[in-house]
């Protein structure tokens, strides 16, 4: 069965600035996979996102709070995800997601 990661999604990372709770959205257009991340401040587009699997990644550049290049690989199980994200050398932070709409 081939996971399905289309919709939109609620973050929680744990950052040692605290937690971030942005959300994300993934759309398929003619087998192509793109998404769109969104907080308080913007929102970016989620670059090379991919599926293989279970296994998601992709990249994206942030502004704040420093200007960041995050590079995120988690496993999606229904509708949770759960993995890391990391910003160069800086140690990886917790991620887990849960699609938006469900308990």
């Amino acid at each position: 069965m081939t996971a399905t990661v289309e919709g939109v999604w609620e973050l929680s990372i744990t950052t040692p600035i605290g937690r971030l709770t942005p959300t994300v959205e993934f759309t398929r257009t003619a087998g192509v996979l793109t998404g769109t991340a969104r907080d308080g401040h913007g929102e970016v587009e989620l670059r090379e996102p991919a599926l293989d699997g279970d296994r998601l990644t992709w990249h994206q550049s942030v502004t704040r709070p420093m200007r960041l290049n995050l590079f995120f690989d988690l496993t999606l199980d229904g509708d949770t995800m759960h993995g890391t994200s990391r910003a160069g050398r800086l140690p990886a932070s917790k991620v887990t997601a849960r699609r938006a709409g469900t308990p």
